[in-house]
């Protein structure tokens, strides 16, 4: 098992759980940049990408196991920038800032969850 990205949940906006609810997705973003979007997203702590997280990579929030279908064009690039993409569980996605994940169940977003890409 290769780790390419591993940070840690520092806040839950108070619309992020509702938005994976009713749209499928969550927006991972370091914490501290963009402070006008803290509401909708989940804050994290800063981390390194190693390497690119590519189809076929595994995704763990918290203990849910979810495994990468699609990586958008800009998702990597964004990562390394800002800490910043949009996961899309068990849905399509077609932006190019998006990783599409599939899994049994949904992730819970809570605060001191674990968050990391690594490959199998």
């Amino acid at each position: 098992m290769e780790i390419k990205y591993e940070v840690k949940t520092s806040a839950v906006g108070k619309f992020a759980q509702q938005f994976l609810e009713n749209n499928n997705s969550f927006i991972l973003m370091n914490e501290g940049s963009h402070p006008n979007l803290a509401d909708m997203v989940v804050s994290h702590t800063i981390g390194e990408l190693s390497a690119d997280i590519a189809v076929g990579d595994m995704l763990r929030v918290g203990r849910t196991e979810l495994e990468v279908v699609k990586v958008g064009d800009a998702a990597n690039k964004n990562i390394r920038e800002e800490g910043h993409c949009t996961v899309v569980v068990n849905a399509d996605g077609s932006m190019p800032g998006q990783i599409v994940v599939k899994g049994k169940i949904s992730p819970r977003l809570r605060i001191g969850n674990e968050i990391v890409f690594y490959s199998k």
